[in-house]
């Protein structure tokens, strides 16, 4: 079994990647988004979505890094793909999934899910232009709409030279509503002969197991669930208990070290709130802890309430 971690743009940074693999369990992480239009971006554009590329691509407990891509238009997507490897990223992969209405708007993500012969010839540019050796991998949706091209896309991805496909199984009007559809996953595997990668709502070990049973696959992406609870790969594959609240605490304090000292704290109170409207879904602590968090915008308050409850754990926050 393998388990990969899934980008999720403005949390799963090269921070997340690096704390989260230290933790254990992952065997690919794959980062946030570089969106492609119509140039050949410049090599500081690949580094700052993946400074993993400096470190052979690989974070540094070792877990390979991929770099994705998002656009719609076949060759400036290979010209990018082919400056990625170039740079370090052990591989490619490409979004055909993003439900965001700004990236779909401009005809990439999950809209070009309407689009099969587009798939086709995105992937296959993609695939001519980058050497053998590197994999060149995609992730999709059930559909945009509905499920009536599920199949042909997934064909046609195949066929243009995937190395692998990764299958949220849901479509972009689904959202983020449970249930997954696992069982298509099934069905796709039955029409192509690449592995696949299943994705959507694994919360814990139960839901990764019954995962792989309606999907017939093996091999899984954990998303939101990995932020829910932060040993889940762990507890997938070692069987690890939930990880103790406490625990969680010093790694918010480390992570929070890590998001000031990566970009002098711009982006933290924003990244470690929704790193929380995670972590309350899993532990009733962090839901107390958020209501007093979600009021704070500055460093120094939040790592304050943070120590507070680190060194204080019984008392109510």
């Amino acid at each position: 079994m393998q388990i990969v971690l899934a980008p999720m743009e403005g949390v799963v940074d090269h921070l997340m990647r690096e704390m989260l693999t230290q933790i254990g369990g992952y065997d690919l992480c794959v980062t946030e988004f570089i969106r492609i239009v119509d140039q050949r971006l410049p090599a500081r554009v690949f580094h700052r979505i993946c400074p993993e590329l400096q470190q052979g691509g690989k974070t540094l407990a070792g877990t390979p890094v991929r770099v994705q891509l998002l656009g719609q238009e076949p060759n400036w997507l290979a010209e990018n793909a082919v400056r990625a490897v170039e740079l370090g990223s052990p591989g490619v992969d490409l979004n055909f999934g993003c439900p965001a209405k700004a990236v779909n708007k401009s005809r990439g993500g999950a809209v070009l899910l309407k689009q099969t012969e587009q798939l086709y010839q995105i992937v296959k540019a993609v695939r001519d232009a980058v050497p053998a050796e590197y994999p060149v991998s995609a992730k999709i949706r059930l559909g945009y709409d509905d499920t009536s091209l599920t199949l042909a896309n997934a064909e046609a991805i195949c066929a243009a030279g995937a190395s692998s496909l990764a299958v949220h199984a849901r479509t972009k009007s689904d959202g983020y509503r449970p249930p997954a559809y696992w069982p298509w996953i099934a069905k796709i595997k039955q029409h192509v002969d690449i592995p696949l990668i299943a994705n959507g709502e694994i919360w814990s070990a139960a839901d990764a197991a019954l995962c792989q049973q309606q999907s017939q696959c093996q091999d899984i992406m954990l998303g939101r669930g990995a932020l829910a609870m932060p040993n889940l790969a762990q507890s997938i594959k070692q069987q690890q208990a939930v990880m103790p609240w406490p625990q969680v605490l010093q790694l918010l304090m480390h992570y929070s070290e890590f998001e000031i000292s990566g970009d002098k704290g711009k982006y933290y109170a924003n990244r470690v709130k929704q790193w929380f409207s995670y972590l309350k879904l899993q532990y009733p602590q962090a839901a107390s802890l958020f209501q007093h968090l979600r009021l704070l915008s500055k460093s120094a308050d939040i790592l304050n309430l943070l120590n507070s409850a680190l060194t204080e754990p019984k008392v109510e926050v």
